[in-house]
């Protein structure tokens, strides 16, 4: 049987936090298991240099962060493809072949990249990798001949980038090298988890975030800390649930969706505190990330065999993307002195 490819990744700008889990880890790890899909799993060090590049310390130590939080969450490189994204020399041949495709006025009406600018703060100053970024994913994306994306909500204008890209290729040089890629979202309400603060978004940029390698104590505090409603000051008082964060994550992490409900109904009467419906979700979270932690701690003991791991699936990574590569230089015409 044909495997359906995958390709997804994450920006190697510091550990990776229960956000990444929901909105994409946990997908990857059921599309992985499922058997249908060969999935190639990017460490996207050069993206993350588009807006760090004076901090390359930062990306170099977060590296191996990102590859251990990948196979604490259950990602087997026995049958995913985990590579570094410097490590594929194709992947900016390709980029510069795109870039002549697409008009830096498109680049600016990327909804994605125009957010991200506005939240960096950016203003005029905008890094030239940064706003090219998208043209760099889709060099990404069809390197491997991906089909399938698994992505938030939030990434769909950079697939739909990566698509026109792929249609302007095709059509212009009178081929069909590139493929079309497809988003695979999580349920909708769980692409994107709100941060301790309340904040529309968990970020490490924001500091509102729960990281898969924190310990026990360190959750129960941060989830302790969480925003709720400000006007349930005392027990007996009736609470909102909507726009609490609590109950937000409740409705993401706790199976027993029966029980929620419940709570729910409870705290919107009055009495039912915070204290008590905090301590309940730290529970449900811990039943989730303790098996995550403990498989981290194994792997954080044999750093070496990451290391090879990423090695050896960069090695491969680079055999797929250069046979891609080779395929677009032939559709352009640029390989003059192949016999």
């Amino acid at each position: 049987m044909n495997k359906k490819v995958i390709l997804t990744g994450d920006r190697p700008t510091g550990k990776l936090h229960v956000g990444h889990y929901i909105g994409s880890l946990k997908n990857r790890v059921l599309l992985q298991n499922s058997g249908e899909y060969h999935p190639y799993i990017m460490i996207a060090d050069t993206q993350a240099l588009t807006d760090n590049a004076r901090d390359p310390e930062k990306i170099r130590a977060s590296l191996i962060q990102v590859a251990l939080d990948y196979l604490a969450v259950g990602i087997n490189p026995e049958i995913s493809t985990i590579f570094v994204q410097s490590q594929i020399s194709a992947l900016f041949e390709l980029t510069a072949y795109y870039m002549d495709l697409v008009t830096v006025s498109r680049l600016e009406r990327n909804p994605t990249v125009k957010a991200e600018i506005k939240q960096k703060g950016f203003n005029n100053s905008i890094p030239v990798g940064f706003l090219n970024y998208p043209v760099s994913q889709a060099a990404d994306i069809t390197a491997f001949k991906a089909t399938l994306v698994p992505v938030g909500d939030d990434q769909e204008p950079m697939l739909e980038q990566a698509r026109e890209i792929v249609r302007t290729f095709n059509r212009v040089y009178h081929c069909n090298v590139l493929v079309e890629p497809e988003g695979y979202f999580p349920e909708k309400g769980q692409g994107r988890l709100p941060g301790l603060d309340g904040n529309a978004k968990m970020s490490k940029s924001l500091g509102n975030a729960i990281y898969l390698s924190d310990d026990a104590a360190t959750v129960q505090k941060k989830v302790m800390s969480m925003y709720t409603d400000p006007d349930h000051i005392h027990v007996e008082d009736p609470g909102k649930v909507e726009g609490n964060t609590v109950f937000t994550y409740l409705d993401i992490f706790d199976p027993d969706k029966n029980k929620v409900a419940e709570l729910k109904e409870e705290y919107q009467k009055g009495g039912l505190g915070d204290v008590k419906i905090k301590r309940y979700l730290n529970t449900v979270l811990e039943k989730e990330l303790e098996p995550i932690r403990q498989r981290r701690a194994r792997y954080e003991q044999n750093q070496d065999e990451v290391y090879e791991m990423l090695i050896e699936g960069s090695k491969k990574a680079n055999e797929v993307a250069n046979q891609t590569l080779d395929e677009v230089r032939d559709a352009i015409g640029l390989n003059y002195f192949k016999r």
